[in-house]
């Protein structure tokens, strides 16, 4: 990649794919990695220790990667277990990947820090794990990619947008001033709190079958003709955020930051998501992307706050599904922005941070961009991920063009008709239209207890 397409995302095709033949086989050779260097250091190792050239050294490289076991911890749609396999085959080391929905993923970092290495973080996560001191700072100068890595990340901007900054985008929670810091810095420094790994622009999912028309707008989900058959994500911190978009979305009010409510914000926002509630809007709520698979699949809801992923579960099984292509125009609310990322807990020394730092390197080398994009996730370095994926599904998946051919999931079964194009169009048009990002408020204790009495109600 050039210098003067370094760090920028372009649709255009030409030089980023794998290259082959005489100058890249030469830069490759140059650019002799660690990791290349651990593997050979192994094999040679053992391959003296098999022949008795070796008698009486205390380790061999063998051995040591054979012993090193990464737990990388989180959250389903981001911890997968086909990703740790792979990982775990290129680098030679185990891999555990252990889900957790969010809340107990938090407190998992936070209380039991020495039972997990790789924390996945969302940035609201890293702000509250910095400052509680279980992690430890990313050193950026080690993470290969890091001058390709978007400018959403790095400068807080996309395309010559600005990206907003209700909740906490991923740029405010991603650097430390220094290894040890536990306050967030505004800016870009020589370490980062978490590696941003997989993104997203969330929105409503709805049964176009039984919905009868286009849903363009979150006030949709609260829509009184839909009574009954509405749900609404069931994670505290991000459900109030989707309730929120419905009603400043409906007119009701006006926040001043979505992402960091005041009380009397977050008490109108419970006190009218019980008057719902006992209205019987909705029909439930979920925590898990299979709950919500299951709701919409069943037809027991056909709108509901939804993750994209889910989304494609459902059509996998045949049935219509699609994901409200939200846009901030003509003042409507936009995308929820969140992006996940891997930091280092603190614990971690020695070989074991090590192999952390090429695990965090693996992550952006491509396989596993190109594994996320097939059920709608986006890549902090999509330069790679393009390497991983076939031309119909970068057309599709980021450039927005209609399918070319049969677009699969990452496990090669059929999702969409050639033809189809992905809803919210390209991979600019959806996160130039985020207009917050999951977070972690100032009253953020104040704003569960009453989310709880909306629980209860």
């Amino acid at each position: 990649m050039s210098d003067e397409t370094k760090g920028t995302f372009t649709s255009d095709p030409a030089g980023t794919g794998a290259k082959t033949g005489g100058k890249a086989n030469v830069k490759s050779a140059k650019k002799l990695s660690r990791r290349t260097l651990l593997k050979g250091a192994a094999a040679v190792a053992g391959a003296a220790a098999g022949s008795d050239a070796i008698r009486g050294f205390p380790t061999i490289w063998a051995q040591e990667i054979k012993d090193i076991e990464l737990r990388h911890v989180g959250v389903s749609y981001s911890v997968v277990k086909a990703i740790g396999d792979q990982a775990a085959k290129d680098l030679g080391f185990k891999v555990t990947m252990q889900n957790l929905d969010t809340s107990a993923a938090i407190n998992r970092f936070i209380s039991q820090p020495n039972t997990v290495d790789i924390a996945d973080l969302e940035g609201w996560q890293a702000k509250l794990a910095a400052k509680r001191g279980v992690i430890q700072g990313i050193e950026v100068k080690k993470i290969k990619e890091f001058d390709n890595i978007l400018p959403i990340f790095t400068k807080g901007e996309i395309d010559g947008h600005k990206i907003p900054r209700q909740g906490i985008s991923p740029y405010e929670a991603m650097y430390i001033a220094k290894p040890d810091a536990t306050d967030l810095n505004d800016g870009v420094t020589e370490w980062a709190t978490f590696l941003p790994q997989v993104y997203n622009a969330d929105s409503i999912g709805y049964r176009p079958d039984l919905v009868g028309h286009e849903v363009t707008e979150w006030k949709d989900l609260i829509d009184p003709k839909f009574k009954g058959k509405a749900a609404i994500l069931d994670v505290p911190a991000i459900g109030i955020m989707d309730a929120a978009l419905c009603f400043e979305s409906a007119g009701l009010i006006k926040y001043g930051n979505k992402g960091n409510m005041t009380k009397e914000e977050i008490d109108f926002t419970c006190n009218k998501l019980i008057e719902l509630k006992k209205q019987g809007q909705f029909r439930a709520t979920w925590t898990t992307f299979d709950q919500s698979v299951q709701l919409m699949a069943a037809g027991e809801v056909v709108i509901q706050s939804m993750w994209s992923p889910a989304v494609a579960a459902v059509r996998v099984k045949e049935i219509p599904c699609v994901y409200a292509p939200v846009n901030v125009k003509n003042g409507k609310e936009g995308y929820r922005g969140w992006c996940n990322g891997m930091g280092l807990m603190k614990h971690l020394s020695g070989k074991k941070l090590d192999a952390a730092y090429e695990y965090l390197n693996w992550y952006l080398s491509g396989w596993q961009g190109g594994f996320v994009a097939r059920y709608g996730y986006y890549s902090p370095v999509p330069s790679t991920a393009k390497k991983f994926l076939t031309p119909a599904e970068w057309a599709f998946w980021y450039e927005g063009q209609p399918a070319p051919e049969v677009v699969n999931d990452p496990y090669g079964v059929a999702m969409e008709k050639a033809g189809t194009k992905r809803d919210g169009g390209s991979f600019l048009d959806r996160v130039k239209n985020i207009s917050c990002w999951n977070t972690l408020m100032d009253e953020a204790a104040y704003m569960n207890k009453r989310w709880n009495d909306f629980k209860v109600a």
